[in-house]
């Protein structure tokens, strides 16, 4: 099993299908809060369903078209983060990330981007790190502004969630950035 070690709390491993039943339940016990900017959760109903997104992301990983892990804070599964997808061809990883409710204001998100962001360009040699947000997502996006990417602007109606479109805006770091 892969783990990668953040912090002495905190720690990235990939999922393994016995972690469905946990994942769910952390899914579901923060679905009123995630659904504001999450478009997949309808379709998340059962334990099952994450079992299936689980073999999905094992799938692309083993393709190296993604990467999925969970977040461990002191064992317990926390939330999710890694690469949406890996654009070999240009050298770019899309981050996404979510926690829990209760893992909120502890600084977790914030460090495993960090970690990400300097393995995509330390581990997979790529060129670049982007992550997309809602504009009005102001937790999310004070991720990546905390970490000095680059606002490289908005895109209009990016997504549809549930009834309604929202804008993203896009943040990049560049690997000559992030060694500086």
């Amino acid at each position: 099993m892969f783990v990668h070690k953040v912090d002495e709390n905190i720690s990235l491993k990939i999922p393994e299908l016995y972690d469905a039943v946990e994942f769910f339940q952390l899914t579901d016990s923060s679905r009123g809060y995630l659904r504001e900017w999450l478009p997949w959760l309808d379709g998340t109903k059962t334990p099952e369903d994450t079992r299936e997104f689980l073999k999905f992301a094992l799938k692309n990983y083993a393709e190296q078209k993604s990467l999925t892990t969970l977040i461990l804070y002191k064992d317990e599964i926390a939330g999710t983060a890694g690469f949406n997808s890996i654009d070999w061809t240009n050298q770019i990883a899309h981050v996404g990330y979510w926690l829990g409710h209760g893992f909120q204001g502890k600084g977790i998100m914030t460090k495993v981007v960090e970690a990400l962001t300097g393995y995509a360009f330390t581990e997979l040699k790529l060129n670049k790190v982007e992550i997309r947000a809602a504009v009005e997502n102001q937790k999310s996006r004070s991720i990546p502004e905390r970490l000095n990417f680059v606002n490289e602007g908005r895109i209009r109606n990016a997504e549809k969630l549930y009834e309604r479109f929202v804008d993203h805006v896009i943040y990049g770091m560049l690997a000559e950035e992030w060694n500086k």
